[in-house]
């Protein structure tokens, strides 16, 4: 088994009233390759515009993974992929218990092959095996949807 590590950093700052509930939610990720994103909260009103909120990076993990092991059903199919742009959509609800959580993610990944390319049916069942193998998906109770499309020229 492997181990994923993000260290997570936040400090207050000079001007934040934080008994007052005025503070930065600005805060750093890093993760063990020494990448830094600079993070905050999904509430627009007090978000920086240049952060990536913990939401987002649910729904682009979720995305990254399912396209990596599609990628792999591809090659493995006798497929080449010549490109693949996805924009997933994450939607939050509240559950039974009335919190609030991401309950369905839609990915849309335009796929480009080069040469042949699979059948809607072939193109359908990778995608399927890519869901059930996603280590990701794999993790979150999140509804995952799939509504992948060739690209042709």
């Amino acid at each position: 088994m492997s181990q994923h590590t993000a260290r997570i950093g936040w400090n207050l700052r000079a001007d934040d009233e934080f008994a007052k509930g005025r503070y930065s939610r600005d805060h750093e990720w890093e993760f063990d390759s020494g990448v830094k994103v600079p993070a905050s909260t999904a509430m627009s009103e007090i978000a920086s515009p240049d952060t990536v909120d913990p939401e987002e990076a649910l729904v682009a993990a979720l995305a990254s993974c399912h396209m990596m092991t599609f990628l792999y059903f591809v090659r493995k199919g006798g497929f080449v992929v010549e490109s693949y742009d996805d924009t997933a959509v994450g939607e939050t609800d509240k559950n039974d218990r009335g919190k609030t959580y991401v309950a369905r993610v839609t990915l849309s990944p335009a796929i480009r092959f080069a040469g042949s390319a699979p059948t809607q049916a072939e193109l359908d069942e990778m995608h399927h095996r890519a869901h059930e193998d996603c280590f990701i998906a794999n993790s979150v109770v999140a509804e995952v949807t799939v509504a992948a499309r060739i690209v042709n020229d």
